[in-house]
């Protein structure tokens, strides 16, 4: 049987003409969708465009001061005056740092890592929420890093410290060197490499600062600064290429000769490398000398800190440790003359 609803072939034409309109939004739509969810590499092109829109220096908000007339900086904790940032120039990567952040780079690379109380103290003067804006704007620059990372335990209890600690990326180990003057051989630091001995390192630039003050009471000016990596290098490769030079010879002799170039001294026949080794000018440029500094831990036996002392290092060791070493070198009391305190 046949039903018969009233329309002809034109009229249903026209009805499907009609309805065409209410279906081509839903059409776009169905085109628009990806018929795939996205890949990573979609993912990483995606966020490589969003971090490329961000990356221009003038679009990241800075501290802002207000202006006043006299130009000195205050350097009272809670109110500092520097140039507004369209006054500094640019250097010679075109991005404006302030004079803080120009040594806040150098510092950093010299000693590889820096907590950021020792950064606020020492080179903020107590001025704290600067230096942390600093970071802000260095950190979206790339600049530099700011990790936490756990404090020793070395029988100090059960709870945990966290610490912050600032380090340089590649890019602002280049931006370090265009924005200070070191001395030529002044070798600088990026990226954090041993998490775990981040609070021990932290803690030469520390006694850096402490040593370099007695220095320049008596008269050190210029000083450059060689960490254990550099001099361990050094040492190594003059050890190597002696004994490939003369295999029959006396390996002790050959690390007496080495320790005797580097003016370094032999203890138990290993050659002793401090933290870190001072190099300063002495009456103007005529005479120079050196400072080897060593900070030393709760971790440490008798035995080491007795040869880091038979060495004639400068040995420092902060409060937290001073206690539970102290107690270890309890029959050579002799020991504790030689500890200085950070």
């Amino acid at each position: 049987m046949r039903l018969d609803i009233g329309f002809d072939n034109d009229d249903m034409r026209h009805v499907r003409i009609d309805r065409e309109p209410e279906r081509a939004p839903q059409r776009e739509a169905l085109q628009k969708e990806p018929l795939v969810e996205p890949g990573p590499l979609d993912r990483r092109i995606q966020e490589l465009k969003e971090r490329a829109v961000g990356s221009h220096y003038p679009n990241i908000p800075r501290r802002h001061y207000e202006h006043r007339q006299t130009p000195e900086i205050s350097r009272t904790p809670g109110e500092r005056h520097v140039r507004p940032r369209h006054h500094l120039q640019p250097g010679l990567s075109g991005l404006r740092l302030h004079q803080e952040e120009k040594i806040l780079l150098g510092e950093v690379g010299r000693f590889r890592v820096i907590t950021v109380k020792d950064a606020a103290q020492t080179l903020y003067k107590g001025d704290e929420r600067a230096l942390r804006s600093d970071l802000r704007f260095l950190r979206k620059t790339d600049l530099v890093s700011v990790d936490i990372v756990n404090a020793r335990r070395d029988g100090r209890g059960r709870s945990i410290e966290r610490i912050e600690v600032i380090t340089l990326t590649r890019a602002g180990e280049r931006q370090a060197k265009m924005s200070n003057t070191f001395p030529p051989d002044q070798k600088l630091y990026h990226g954090l490499v041993k998490p775990r001995e981040a609070e021990h390192d932290a803690q030469i630039y520390r006694a850096y600062k402490k040593e370099w003050e007695r220095i320049e009471k008596q008269g050190g000016s210029n000083p450059r600064v060689q960490l254990d990596f550099e001099l361990k290098s050094q040492v190594q490769r003059a050890v190597h290429a002696a004994r490939k030079a003369e295999p029959e010879r006396d390996l002790l002799e050959i690390k007496q000769q080495v320790a005797a170039a580097h003016e370094l001294p032999v203890v138990d026949g290993r050659i002793q490398i401090p933290d870190a080794r001072i190099e300063y000018d002495l009456d103007e440029g005529s005479r120079t000398g050196h400072s080897d500094i060593e900070v030393v831990t709760a971790a440490y036996h008798p035995g080491h800190l007795r040869a880091k002392a038979q060495a004639g290092f400068r040995v420092y060791v902060s409060g937290r440790d001073a206690a539970t070493l102290t107690a270890k070198i309890e029959g050579e009391h002799h020991l504790l003359d030689h500890i200085l305190a950070l």
